[in-house]
């Protein structure tokens, strides 16, 4: 049902959903309980929300922290933007390292994102709707991040729209990970 591909980083996946093409448009299943669990996917997600960003905003890298980390899915409904995952699983051999995917409203397509990575995204299109599915709730306290120009991302702007708690978040280089490789 679902094409699953794993990326350079180790857990994460590319998910192809299932498109159902008409007259009328197009159907999409990007999730499925049975089919995620069967591939060993965590699908107990829990909540679940949406962004929408205009051109140049760079939401991110954010993080839930332990013990309220979350497995993220990740589509976008509207528009296209550049998402990025960043590996913060000390021992991991892929630690530091990003991985990126365009996501775009015209090829669906979903990233499956395991605990101990961070997330953001920069908005290509004039807007972009974003959609979030986490398997644990908001956890304010546990909301953390990593600064957006700390880990080498060739970023396709330079001067971003960022929030100001964006503009406030640890650079990589002082971060010191939560995260272990493996658990």
């Amino acid at each position: 049902m679902f094409e699953v591909r794993e990326c350079a980083i180790a857990g994460c996946y590319e998910i192809d959903p299932k498109v159902f093409v008409d007259s009328r448009g197009q159907f999409v299943k990007v999730f499925q309980t049975e089919e995620f669990s069967r591939r060993g996917l965590d699908a107990d997600f829990r909540e679940e929300f949406y962004t929408i960003s205009t051109q140049g905003v760079i939401r991110g890298l954010h993080f839930q922290a332990p013990p309220m980390d979350q497995t993220k899915m990740v589509y976008c409904v509207s528009g296209s933007v550049l998402d990025v995952v960043v590996d913060l699983r000390m021992g991991s051999p892929t630690y530091g390292s990003f991985a990126q995917f365009e996501l775009n409203a015209d090829k669906p397509g979903c990233i499956y994102i395991p605990k101990g990575l961070a997330h953001g995204f920069c908005v290509l299109s004039a807007s972009a709707t974003l959609i979030y599915k986490v398997t644990r709730s908001y956890a304010p306290e546990y909301d953390e991040g990593i600064a957006w120009n700390s880990v080498g991302i060739p970023w396709p702007v330079s001067d971003p729209v960022l929030s100001e708690r964006d503009r406030r978040l640890t650079p990589f280089t002082d971060f010191r990970s939560p995260f272990v490789h493996g658990m």
